[in-house]
């Protein structure tokens, strides 16, 4: 559903069936990506973030295992190109301005969970995914877009392919 004063153009809404479907998604996703994209990722815990990521980093060509970096507060994932993956859920806003991301946003593609606790810099050009519990097994996905990256961004990810049914 369209926020006030937002139009269909301004964003687009799919479902994933399972975590695997989910994966793919992102792993799909993963090929349109150029260092110093931001997607910021919101959403209730388990609702879905990390094996979006996971499947980024598939995608990119990293053979790394993805887990969150609730504790590290950043992960670096090496394939074709590196993937940043930040979790921001234990710090507030203002924690988050002293990580010196502006330095490190040329060298990859940011991924953050919680991200909307970015500074607002950095979301000037990104693309937003909020992700939402319908069932046990499957997520909403909304896609939102800031900046003329983010508009590219939303429109290679309404270019994907419907994610397949397929087991977590």
């Amino acid at each position: 559903m369209a926020a006030c004063g937002e139009t269909a153009a301004d964003f687009d809404r799919r479902v994933s069936a399972s975590e695997g479907a989910t994966e793919d998604l992102g792993a799909a996703f993963a090929a349109g990506l150029e260092p110093g994209d931001v997607i910021v990722l919101a959403g209730p815990l388990g609702a879905g973030k990390t094996r979006f990521v996971a499947g980024l980093a598939r995608g990119l060509g990293a053979g790394s295992r993805v887990r969150s970096p609730s504790f590290t507060l950043i992960n670096e994932y090496r394939g074709d190109r590196l993937l940043l993956h930040l979790d921001l859920y234990r710090l507030e806003p203002r924690e988050v301005e002293g990580l010196g991301l502006e330095e490190q946003i040329e060298r990859g593609v940011l991924v953050a969970e919680w991200g909307e606790k970015l500074p607002a810099a950095l979301r000037r050009e990104a693309l937003t995914l909020r992700f939402e519990i319908l069932s046990e097994s499957e997520r909403a996905i909304t896609a939102r877009a800031a900046g003329p990256r983010g508009l590219a961004l939303l429109a290679r990810w309404r270019a994907l392919d419907p994610p397949p049914a397929r087991g977590a």
